[in-house]
């Protein structure tokens, strides 16, 4: 028996060093120069432009070895601003969580439930996307997802939609070099580039200074959205969405940092057992009370809070009388899923294009 695990332990490592990297791509600044540098077939390559020529600049996001048929073309955004915290109703919205690096079953979601056709252009009007937090980890397509999220971004403004991109506990983890949940790819691309692999997303890099542009929290019409909650301890401090959001977004690149901070009212957000992306407590044991509840919904007049994180014993749905919609699924393992709201109409949605109305 020993001999045979030793073998396989050999076997193993030999097929972990003979795979291949593709990976990317991923945009940096320079001083006056924008480079964006990909790994494919673990060879390195990068494309190199003049800073003042950011506008013009089109990032290819390629799926050739695999996929061909995914490829997209994404223009970088001339400027990068933090979001609102706050938005009026919108006639439709699609809600999605935990996609963690999936690139095709996030794809085949979108596709099938026609928020975007085969060639990502966007098909939901003046619809809303909602994504609930946790773009990176155990997925092997995480910088592609991104693209894509940056892209729809842009072509749902055009089209009079908008697309929501608020940060989860693993978003945050990975900002602040914590990679425990990251595939392996992901150090050896930073290997390849000569940096840190906490360099892949820091403040020189386009898609990093996007990720921190977002928020925990906001509240879109009657709908309170964060990754995964709202914790009594935050809603008693009766404070502005936009208030929470300043407070976090410092942070990201070091929530270690909030340890150090004698601030009560800020550790809160960073805090496991209470942060906006790290609580548990609608599904937990015991669970948060009905009345704690209640009390989140009238401190920001809305009728539902809507997150993702934790993976849910009924796949998508409702939860305490219908005032928290739980998002998580687990995508990791194949199963897509998505929240499509009409009106007072909320339907669970796949990837297949299937649909159950859930009220």
């Amino acid at each position: 028996m020993k001999r045979y695990l030793f073998i396989l332990m050999i076997f193993q490592s030999f097929i972990s060093k003979s795979q291949t990297v593709n990976d990317g791509p991923y945009v940096f600044y320079d001083k006056e120069k924008v480079l964006i540098k990909s790994v494919v077939k673990d060879e390195v390559l990068v494309s190199e432009f003049p800073a003042n020529k950011k506008s013009t600049i089109s990032v290819k996001v390629t799926f050739a070895r695999t996929s061909p048929d995914w490829d997209f073309s994404v223009a970088l955004k001339p400027a990068l601003n933090n979001e609102p915290s706050n938005f009026v109703q919108p006639e439709k919205l699609f809600f999605i969580s935990d996609v963690e690096g999936e690139f095709e079953g996030f794809r085949m979601l979108l596709i099938k439930n026609r928020v975007v056709d085969e060639k990502y252009n966007w098909t939901f009007g003046k619809g809303h996307l909602v994504l609930c937090g946790d773009f990176f980890d155990r997925g092997s397509l995480v910088p592609e997802t991104l693209w894509l999220i940056y892209k729809l971004e842009q072509d749902a403004k055009k089209n009079g939609g908008y697309v929501h991109t608020i940060l989860g506990n693993h978003d945050i983890m990975n900002l602040s070099g914590d990679f425990r949940y990251a595939v392996p790819k992901y150090a050896s691309t930073a290997k390849a580039f000569g940096v840190d692999q906490l360099a892949l997303y820091d403040t020189s890099t386009e898609l990093g200074r996007w990720l921190r542009t977002k928020n925990t929290i906001e509240k879109i019409g009657d709908n309170l959205c964060a990754h995964a909650g709202v914790a009594s301890e935050i809603t008693q401090l009766k404070l502005p969405l936009e208030t929470i959001n300043e407070r976090c977004r410092p942070y990201y690149d070091n929530s270690k940092m909030m340890n150090g901070v004698n601030d009560p009212k800020s550790n809160v957000f960073f805090e496991a057992q209470t942060s906006l992306f790290w609580f548990r407590g609608y599904f937990g044991n015991p669970p948060s009370a009905i009345s704690d509840v209640d009390k989140t919904l009238s401190a920001y007049n809305v009728k539902r809070i809507v997150v993702g994180h934790t993976i849910t014993s009924k796949d998508i749905n409702f939860y305490y009388e219908g005032k928290v919609l739980g998002l998580d699924v687990d995508q990791h393992g194949g199963q897509h899923q998505g929240v499509l709201n009409e009106g007072d109409k909320w339907y669970r949605v796949n990837d297949k294009g299937e649909k159950l109305q859930l009220n």
